[in-house]
């Protein structure tokens, strides 16, 4: 049985995967944070852009990176992407436009745990506030991992899912798979070989 515990997942190695897969082309760095992620652009601190995580956690790195995977190159030139965002305490409306954008990066975060074998968590992000139709989130996320591994990533997101696969199981890599064979078969420990 894959170990799921999060302890297990060493940061600064995947902070050495990301940097090594795109800070060439992208001029970006995964930086480990403090209590709040932030994306800036190069030029804001450092002449690079810098995606910081919160707290050092394996899973927040991966949530940011997905992020990252689907801004676009106007995005990227703004700090946070330019996106709006209202702190925990989100009151109905605001969790619901929040819940709204997070489906796919949360959808893309959920693959690139299954890759890497960690326990992935939808995340609601509003402890004190309120929360909203839970389910109906954590199933609108599984729908759109499901049409992912239909119709196919976003580029850097499917990129970075190989990286992942290839560092984490890489006794799983013989022949070419589809990408749900790919995906359960890491999650399972099954090879389709």
């Amino acid at each position: 049985m894959l170990g799921y515990e999060e302890g297990r997942f060493d940061v600064s190695e995947l902070i050495q995967l990301f940097d090594n897969t795109f800070f060439e082309k992208y001029n970006t760095r995964l930086v480990r944070g403090g209590d709040e992620p932030l994306y800036l652009p190069a030029g804001k601190e450092t002449d690079y852009a810098q995606i910081i995580f919160a707290h050092g956690y394996f899973s927040s790195a991966l949530h940011e990176i997905a992020h990252w995977c689907i801004a676009g190159p106007e995005r990227r030139k703004q700090v946070d992407y330019g996106y709006w965002y209202a702190p925990d305490g989100r009151n109905a409306e605001q969790q619901a436009k929040f819940e709204a954008v997070e489906v796919l990066p949360q959808a893309i975060e959920w693959a690139y745990c299954l890759a890497c074998g960690l326990k992935f968590n939808v995340s609601i992000d509003n402890l004190n506030g309120e929360q909203g139709d839970v389910l109906a989130f954590k199933s609108s996320v599984a729908y759109k991992l499901s049409q992912l591994l239909t119709h196919g990533f976003p580029e850097r997101a499917e990129m970075f899912l190989e990286v992942l696969r290839m560092h984490y199981f890489p006794a799983c890599i013989s022949k070419p798979l589809t990408r749900a064979q790919r995906l359960y078969a890491n999650s399972v420990e099954t090879s389709f070989t």
